[in-house]
């Protein structure tokens, strides 16, 4: 190979929509944490919209990784980890959208749900705890993908002609 390949490649896409929303989502999950000593509605406000912005993330992530599938799995030596990590991925994607509903209801005016804030609350707390982990796990199997076994890293030539 003569020259070096185009970088927005399919597979590309993903490592490039990922980290915002693993960002976006653990800062929410602190936001939320510290809300709750706290009386600023800044962080309640503030871990809503992280919230809301990271799991429309991590929907995307799975959408760009989806499209890399099908060129990485031809490519690495166990696919049992892109399975795994593509499993865990729609856990953690399905926690954090539990977690926004949660969080969103406090917003209705229907009573029954209005007397039960402080319940919502620890539930929503509770599902982005475990997301958080879920979301950690997910990112460490993306990183075995990719530093153990290449997973859409280009392997330049012995003789690394195509820089020249």
């Amino acid at each position: 190979m003569d020259q070096l390949p185009d970088f927005w490649r399919t597979e590309v896409f993903h490592p490039l929509s990922v980290h915002f929303p693993i960002a976006l989502l653990l800062v929410a999950f602190l936001f939320k944490l510290i809300a709750l000593g706290s009386s600023k509605e800044v962080w309640k406000q503030g871990g809503t919209i992280l919230l809301v912005l990271g799991t429309l993330g991590i929907w995307i992530a799975i959408y760009t990784g989806n499209l890399a599938d099908g060129i990485i799995s031809r490519r690495i030596c166990d696919p049992t980890v892109l399975k795994d990590h593509q499993n865990m991925a729609y856990v953690t994607a399905w926690l954090f959208s539990a977690s926004l509903v949660l969080d969103l209801l406090k917003f209705t005016k229907i009573k029954i749900i209005t007397n039960k804030l402080k319940l919502l609350s620890f539930f929503c707390i509770l599902t982005l705890a475990i997301g958080s982990g879920y979301l950690m796990y997910v990112g460490h199997l993306g990183a075995k993908l990719v530093y153990q076994q290449g997973a859409g890293v280009y392997q330049p030539s012995e003789d690394c002609v195509e820089f020249n």
